[in-house]
């Protein structure tokens, strides 16, 4: 075997394992070093994952100045990913960044013009583009079946499910519910359509349960959003319904709807989250008949072994790592990644300001 890709890690907490879990399933690559600003966590992360001669350090600037790394991951907190990342670029070294990709748009744009220098790869950790069903639905979209597409909405949401630390923690987090999971929701509505600009938003964001010690124990510290709905003109003449909440008195805030003027594809969320057949619905006309049917997963097989199902969030890393090795593109590219981060930013500024603000693009893109 050749040279293995070195891989460092920044920010070591709860989602860094996940990483590291498929880092470590790949025999071409090696995790060299790892950064956290909490003293000794690095140290006792890579020790964890029995890395003896991996380094550890305290800040991502040491990290980055005494190991050499073809690549490195970005797992601090949503405040931080744009110096860190930057940082990384400046250095010469591929970056793969958390979701969501910054807090503010301005930080997002940076991080694209600090990789488009650099000539690195700046990739976003958005692994549900990576489901067989997903793909399905958006290879469907894509192929222009539905027409042309004038409304989409998100759906979903959880029941109860506020995650804890530095998640509702306003300064670190930023964003809370809309950072965490409604970049997905945002991300599965418009890649398929191919991010149409976005032109203003709407937003209201509320805190009733995160505040609420009869919902979080934690209620006094709670200082980011738990559930949040924007109205987003987008251009195309196209309309963006987005809704995501961590915790309500309902099973979901509705389905994930595309609707064109030739069909519509439906996903029907609730307390079944499994990519089952039932859960994703076609609506077309054919000869005049309005046809209503079932989009089949279809999963790849093997006679001997059945159904081969993937981990997409292996599918992520491994993604960045052959992008790196084979000197592909992004495979989650920043510079399309900044429109969800552009749709964040306003969502949060409209709502802090309670009224529609415009959303101004950078220039360069």
């Amino acid at each position: 075997m050749g040279k293995k890709l070195r891989i460092g890690i920044i920010g070591t907490g709860g989602i860094a394992g996940v990483h590291m879990k498929a880092y470590k399933q790949f025999d071409d690559v090696e995790i060299v070093g790892g950064a956290d600003i909490v003293p000794g966590k690095a140290k006792a992360f890579l020790e964890q994952w029995e890395l003896p001669e991996a380094k550890a350090f305290n800040s991502a600037e040491q990290l980055i100045k005494n190991v050499e790394m073809d690549g490195v991951t970005v797992c601090t907190y949503n405040t931080t990913h744009a110096e860190c990342v930057i940082a990384a670029l400046e250095a010469g070294i591929h970056v793969q960044c958390e979701k969501p990709m910054s807090f503010t748009l301005q930080e997002a744009a940076d991080m694209v013009k600090a990789s488009r220098k650099a000539g690195k790869i700046l990739t976003i950790g958005f692994q549900p583009r990576y489901s067989y069903m997903r793909k399905k639905v958006d290879d469907i979209i894509a192929s222009g079946a539905l027409g042309k597409i004038y409304y989409i909405q998100s759906g979903g949401g959880r029941r109860r499910g506020i995650p804890a630390g530095t998640f509702v923690d306003g300064k670190k987090a930023g964003y809370g519910c809309l950072g965490d999971i409604g970049c997905y929701s945002i991300d599965q509505c418009l890649h398929a359509v191919k991010y149409p600009k976005p032109l203003t938003v709407s937003a209201i964001a509320t805190d009733y349960f995160g505040k609420n010690p009869k919902y979080w124990e934690d209620a006094e510290s709670f200082d980011v959003d738990d559930f949040s709905v924007a109205l987003v003109r987008m251009e195309g003449d196209v309309t963006f319904v987005f809704k995501q909440a961590w915790a309500m008195h309902a099973d979901s805030l509705g389905d994930t709807l595309w609707l064109g003027t030739e069909g519509g594809i439906k996903i029907v969320n609730g307390f079944d989250y499994a990519n089952k057949p039932s859960r994703v619905m076609l609506f077309t006309d054919v000869n005049g008949q309005q046809v209503d049917s079932y989009v089949l997963p279809s999963h790849p097989f093997n006679a001997y072994e059945g159904t081969q199902e993937n981990d997409p969030f292996t599918a992520k890393v491994r993604d960045f790592c052959d992008a790196i090795i084979h000197g592909r593109p992004a495979p989650i590219p920043g510079e399309e990644i900044i429109y969800n981060q552009a749709i964040c930013d306003g969502i949060y500024r409209s709502a802090k300001l309670k009224r529609e603000v415009e959303i101004e693009m950078p220039s360069f893109l």
